[in-house]
């Protein structure tokens, strides 16, 4: 797949800009705080329908402006699909094909993109939210079932935490639509656990030779999904919700002490070992930065595998935090086979000849010039 049009209306700083693409690489090219990224935010919302840098929709509407859109000329294999995002104060609007979408779960799959900026080098070694956030994400671009489950998941664990909440101090909970929703909960978890599992194994099944690559044959990377409950990969549905409700039962007085909810996906890891050790704690910056980069590899090859054709790549400032020979390995791998937009302030020190044969955009103050 690929954009071949891009127009904002009112978005970020951009008043009206429309811009063309090239089918295979794209580089903005600009000092910092000009532009360049508001672009590559924009082609992530208009595949996400939210933003990588805020969950404030209002911040992506220029000043002062009532409304902002994002519009597109999206080439998918069976042809031509327009997409459409508008924003505004009352919330945002997506349309396919000139149709609004009733669910924005709806409209996400659209467009396939893998995003590699600099904060996912902290991938691996910052906060477990940052990895459930890269899950979720990932996995709901192949499967908008799965954001459908999120949602109704993270409705029921905010009323189960509000019903905690109003039972601090006491020994039970005497609410009869605690249980109503611990039993939703545990269904809708269970679902979403068994997902992120299966997601696992795809995802290892990429990355692991992608990384024995890019390491020179002397690491074996693997990917470790960690459910806090203590679920098993192996077991069924059934298995998963009985041992699910047990430990609830068994945590229900700390619980109430907490006011919050302890076990379930909104507390899960994931861990990544090389060669048997815990990259995160024990891996240097060099391990943790190749970890980051074959995930991200492997998230084009595994959109390419599900969805039958190739995702959109953007590296965001990214190809200048890379070493030569991680920079030379990403651009040989996406090389003829992904659309490609990059940011970056100068392209003097990238020397490879998918950079010197791309399209060039300058960007300034909020203008872009071919």
């Amino acid at each position: 797949m690929r954009i071949d049009r891009l127009e904002l209306l009112n978005y970020r700083n951009y008043e009206n800009l429309e811009l063309s693409f090239s089918p295979e690489i794209n580089v903005f090219i600009g000092e910092n705080a000009q532009g360049k990224t508001n672009i590559m935010e924009s082609l992530y919302v208009l595949s996400m329908a939210k933003s990588h840098r805020t969950s404030n929709d209002k911040e992506l509407i220029r000043w002062e402006a009532e409304y902002g859109k994002i519009k597109a000329d999206v080439h998918r294999k069976y042809g031509k699909l327009p997409l459409e995002i508008t924003l505004s104060k009352k919330g945002k609007k997506a349309k396919v094909n000139h149709l609004e979408q009733r669910r924005l779960s709806d409209y996400i799959g659209q467009l396939n993109v893998v995003m590699f900026a600099p904060e996912d080098l902290n991938l691996v070694k910052g906060s477990p939210q940052v990895r459930r956030r890269f899950i979720d994400m990932e996995i709901g671009q192949i499967s908008p079932v799965y954001l459908h489950d999120l949602l109704i998941y993270q409705k029921l664990l905010k009323q189960r935490n509000h019903i905690l909440k109003q039972h601090y101090g006491k020994q039970t909970i005497s609410d009869v639509m605690f249980d109503v929703y611990t039993e939703q909960f545990i269904e809708a978890a269970v679902k979403i656990i068994r997902k992120r599992y299966q997601f696992m194994d795809l995802l290892q099944k990429w990355a692991e030779p992608i990384h024995h690559g890019i390491s020179r044959g002397l690491e074996q990377l693997q990917i470790r999904y960690q459910p806090i409950s203590g679920l098993k990969p192996e077991w069924t549905p059934e298995e998963m919700a009985s041992f699910l409700e047990q430990k609830l039962a068994e945590l229900r007085k700390r619980e109430i002490e907490r006011g919050s909810t302890l076990v379930g996906p909104h507390r899960d890891e994931l861990q990544f070992f090389v060669n048997g050790y815990d990259v995160q704690t024990y891996g240097s910056q060099g391990q943790q930065r190749t970890t980051a980069l074959s995930l991200k590899l492997a998230e084009i090859e595994l959109i390419k595998q599900e969805v039958g054709e190739a995702p959109v790549l953007l590296l965001d400032d990214v190809l200048s935090e890379l070493d030569d020979y991680r920079q030379s390995h990403l651009l040989n791998t996406i090389k003829g086979s992904v659309q490609t937009f990059v940011t970056t302030t100068s392209v003097e020190g990238i020397h490879h000849e998918t950079i010197q044969n791309a399209l060039l955009f300058e960007v300034s103050k909020g203008t872009v010039k071919e």
